[in-house]
């Protein structure tokens, strides 16, 4: 018999991928809540799971994966349950291609906002000692500027401003493509969607200057196919923080 043990924080960027892949393949799996804010993933029970320190995770059958887009991957390929990659060729380049866009060139902007306007401040009002203490657990050095730059409100500027922009031309490039076919890269749901999604889905909160019913109407109607999919539900019904709660917050917003 499988046995699926999911790592994970929030049903929301990195972790929220594999959550939502596993949902919609009707995979049963353990869920092991790793509480980012409280440095979980620094500590040395999961460590031993994963020494480089970082989530989501996941266990198969005694295999460690990692890295939250090839842990879809995985899982869609592994598993029995609808297909998440679209059959056609074209279709499929398209998909990794906008994962790609996203892991590699337009997520990184959408951490680095969210870091600076909300983990950084939940975090920040603990003990001084205590969270240099907990940076100095961190195993990748890049993790720890990270973190520090997070809790002391250190971005530069320029890494905001280079942020803001590379989020104002995703969010215009993916309203385009969504003008195209009614999900990211295919005309039918694919992982592509759970990856854009998990880093996109309180666009009209967080960015009502770059997207909404008249900026961004695609988006718009593309982000409430995803919200009233059963899988995304039961996923967002798994969350622990106020994050969670914008799930009801932005289907009044679409809704409305």
């Amino acid at each position: 018999m499988d046995a699926v043990t999911l790592y994970h924080w929030e049903p929301n960027a990195n972790s929220g991928k594999p959550m939502l892949a596993l949902m919609e393949k009707g995979v049963p799996f353990s869920s092991h809540y790793i509480d980012m804010l409280q440095f979980d993933q620094h500590k040395p029970e999961y460590l031993a799971i994963n020494p480089q320190g970082t989530i989501p995770a996941m266990t198969h059958n005694g295999l460690v994966l990692t890295e939250s887009t090839a842990i879809m991957e995985y899982v869609n390929d592994r598993f029995d349950g609808p297909d998440l990659m679209p059959s056609d060729a074209r279709d499929r380049w398209r998909v990794r291609w906008w994962m790609k866009f996203m892991d590699q060139w337009l997520g990184p902007s959408f951490s680095m906002i969210g870091w600076s306007v909300f983990v950084g401040p939940m975090v920040r009002q603990r003990d001084p000692a205590e969270l240099a203490a907990a940076i100095e657990r961190i195993p990748l050095p890049e993790r720890r500027v990270a973190w520090r730059k997070a809790i002391n409100g250190d971005f530069s500027e320029s890494e905001m401003a280079e942020s803001r922009r590379r989020v104002g031309l995703g969010i215009a490039k993916l309203e385009e493509e969504l003008g195209k076919r009614p999900y990211v890269g295919s005309h039918e749901y694919s992982l592509a969607d759970i990856n854009i999604f998990n880093s996109t889905y309180s666009l009209p909160l967080s960015q009502p200057d770059l997207a909404g019913k008249d900026k961004t109407p695609n988006i718009m109607r593309w982000l409430k196919r995803v919200y009233t999919r059963d899988a995304v539900k039961r996923t967002w019904a798994m969350g622990k923080t106020d994050l969670a709660n914008r799930y009801g917050l932005i289907m009044a917003e679409i809704e409305a």
